[in-house]
């Protein structure tokens, strides 16, 4: 506050005197500055506290997850033959491996071009479509890549096609075309030094006898003559074969094994295999548990909380040789947390099925500092012994007693425990079945023909593959193939698998259950869908799971089966096959990451203590800075009021010092 200049006439000070006064007139505001200081710094260490829980946090839902404590290790004997890598569902183990050839992919090559830019046709927009399937049968002339008298059979992922038209219709272009369209071929423009050098080679994308190439052609006949191939029909041949598709063939264990890809992951469960050349002699696949990963999360664990821990202490103990207490010692909501995060750490795991249900079952342990320790020793032998129940102690987990029963998800809703399942009605898939015996082939669809489909709510033109030759199972496998490569049913992941039953009726089933699974068709265009359903083209939808889980009545969504009520509120199961009835139950456990990262958000929360006990300080904070104002602008006035009284006091004295100068002059003449 500013000091009022004082006119003095020399007989008082009284600057000196007011700003004397003053000073203890601002002792109450000198109070409140250390109290807003005080209170200031308990802000500031609750900040540091907020913001090592919000890193101890962080560090939680690192490790809150299962395959953090159950990784294993895939190690080949010999990298060059193949390489592995292994998920958390892997069994560890030694398994023998023998390859006696890999996968490849189809390679063919269209005739010589005296050039690759000239105009192939008259520019006449042709439909070039590419089919992917399996040649069987007949005889491979290598001298021509032709074959005789083969049969082929579509692998019904579905025909892919392009358009050339007077824009690309020269050799690069159709190059260029069907590499931009992406449809599971590579293009490329070849030159062999002949007379005519420009060759289109065309390679599968994927490996394996499956993926072999039917390419048809509908428009210019330049195009058709230079692209159309059919493997099994012996004149309609217009590629060479320079590579034949062919399988990994190997063996696991003494087990013979045939795959479309060098890339497999569906032979030892958990196990992904990488091909990499042909053995002389068996190479060898070590599945180990990964005990490294395991104590490494461990000790981000057990670091974690020291962290915490030390930020805890620092910030509310006493020190004892300087006799000083931290900013929050004593501090009431330190000692809350504290005490919580013990009692957390100390309580054991509630819901496990196996032996490992406390920190101190692996050899985690408090010391006398409050801090935690790993004996890893002690972990060592429960990796050893106990590996697949560690992973309940830090994250949540759900075990079924059914195989068919799989745990999927919970809520912070869903408590700890053991539920059991049973299970009223299955989940189902929709279907369309036919009432047409296909057992009398051969079957013709029209060219020009498409119907409409509606897979699962879904509905899209679907174009046919013209055929005079089709048997059932071929017709099946067209349909199928057609309905799966429509973009408006692939793009959502909708697909159906069309069969002929034993009766030998058509019959094409979504492959996603529940009640919003579905198939219909309706004709549209060229050959009626009659001629290969008959008078049923409308199918049944499928059905929900429906079940109770803890004896509560739960929500079914396809093979999903979730709990509304009670403890188990929340909880998610998978249901993927088996028998109504009771299904066993299913065991839910939160493990310390699980909780504690719960924990650590509710005292985050903008509403949970921390933020609590800041807002307080922060009110009192404002309410000092509101008193101080108060008490500044009282203080003005009391200045302004000693300054009046003491230079009026110095003006008095200055005019009887003058009379008293006077008289004592009128009385020395006297």
């Amino acid at each position: 506050m500013a000091t009022t200049s004082a006119t003095s006439s020399g007989n008082l000070d009284v600057n000196g005197i007011v700003n004397q006064l003053m000073t203890v007139e601002r002792q109450p505001i000198a109070k409140l500055n250390t109290r807003e200081a005080s209170y200031q710094a308990k802000v500031s260490a609750y900040g540091s506290v907020k913001g090592a829980l919000a890193g101890f946090q962080t560090a939680l839902q690192g490790l809150n997850s299962v395959s953090k404590y159950q990784s294993l290790t895939a190690t080949p004997s010999d990298t060059t033959v193949f390489s592995a890598s292994a998920t958390s569902s892997a069994v560890a183990g030694t398994y023998s491996l023998d390859v006696t050839s890999l996968a490849q992919a189809q390679k063919l090559v269209a005739a010589g071009q005296t050039s690759s830019t000239a105009a192939i046709g008259s520019g006449a927009a042709t439909t070039v479509t590419f089919d992917f399937g399996t040649i069987s049968g007949g005889a491979f002339n290598a001298g021509t890549g032709k074959y005789t008298g083969a049969s082929y059979l579509s692998n019904g992922s579905g025909t892919k096609s392009i358009t050339i038209d007077s824009s690309n219709n020269s050799l690069q272009g159709i190059s260029n075309a069907i590499n931009a369209a992406q449809l599971g071929v590579t293009a490329t423009v070849v030159n062999d030094g002949s007379g005519t050098p420009y060759r289109l080679a065309l390679s599968s994308s994927n490996n394996g006898v499956s993926n072999s190439l039917k390419i048809s052609v509908s428009g210019d006949a330049a195009i058709s003559s230079l692209l159309a191939h059919d493997p099994a029909n012996n004149a309609g041949q217009s590629l060479a074969e320079t590579v034949t598709a062919q399988n990994a063939n190997f063996k696991v264990n003494g087990v013979t094994v045939t795959k479309t890809s060098n890339t497999v992951s569906d032979v030892i469960p958990g196990v992904t295999l990488n091909l990499n050349k042909v053995t002389t002699s068996a190479a060898t696949l070590t599945v180990a548990r990964d005990s490294a990963a395991v104590s490494g999360s461990i000790s981000s664990f057990v670091k974690a909380y020291n962290d915490l821990n030390t930020m805890l202490k620092a910030v509310s103990s006493y020190d004892a040789a300087n006799k000083r207490g931290a900013i929050l010692q004593g501090d009431s909501t330190v000692r809350a947390l504290q005490s919580q995060l013990r009692s957390m750490l100390s309580t054991p795991v509630t819901g496990t099925t196996g032996a490992v249900t406390s920190l101190s079952n692996i050899g985690v342990s408090f010391q006398k500092d409050g801090t935690l320790a790993l004996d890893q020793a002690k972990l060592d032998k429960v990796i050893a012994s106990n590996f697949s129940d560690i992973a309940g102690l830090f994250t949540s987990v759900g075990k079924a007693s059914d195989s068919l029963v799989a745990y999927s998800s919970a809520t912070s809703a869903t408590k700890p425990g053991s539920y059991a399942v049973n299970v009223s009605s299955l989940a189902t898939q929709g279907s369309a079945t036919g009432d047409l015996n296909l057992n009398a082939p051969p079957y013709t669809i029209a060219n020009g023909t498409s119907i409409n489909v509606t897979v699962d709510g879904i509905t899209a033109s679907v174009a046919l593959t013209a055929g005079a030759t089709y048997s059932a199972a071929q017709l099946a496998s067209m349909i199928q193939s057609a309905i799966n490569g429509t973009s408006a049913f692939s793009s959502v992941g909708a697909s159906v698998a069309a069969t002929i039953t034993p009766s030998g009726f058509m019959s094409i089933t979504s492959s996603r259950y529940g009640s919003a699974s579905n198939v219909s068709l309706t004709s549209s265009a060229g050959t009626p869908v009659s001629a290969f359903m008959g008078t049923i083209t409308s199918g049944t939808a499928g059905t929900d799971v429906a079940g109770t889980i803890n004896g509560v009545s739960a929500t079914g969504s396809g093979q999903r089966l979730v709990s509304g009520a009670g403890d188990s509120t929340g909880l998610g199961l998978t249901i993927s096959g088996g028998t109504t009835g009771a299904r066993g139950t299913v065991n839910y456990s939160q493990g310390y990451a699980s909780s504690l990262d719960k924990w650590a958000t509710s005292i985050l929360a903008s509403d949970g203590i921390l933020a609590n006990r800041t807002s307080g300080l922060d009110k009192t904070i404002k309410d000092i800075g509101n008193r101080r104002t108060e008490l500044e602008t009282r203080l003005v006035a009391v200045e302004k009021r000693y300054r009046t009284q003491f230079t009026s006091l110095d003006t008095m004295l200055s005019s009887m010092n003058q009379t008293s100068t006077y008289l004592t002059q009128q009385l020395a003449r006297l």
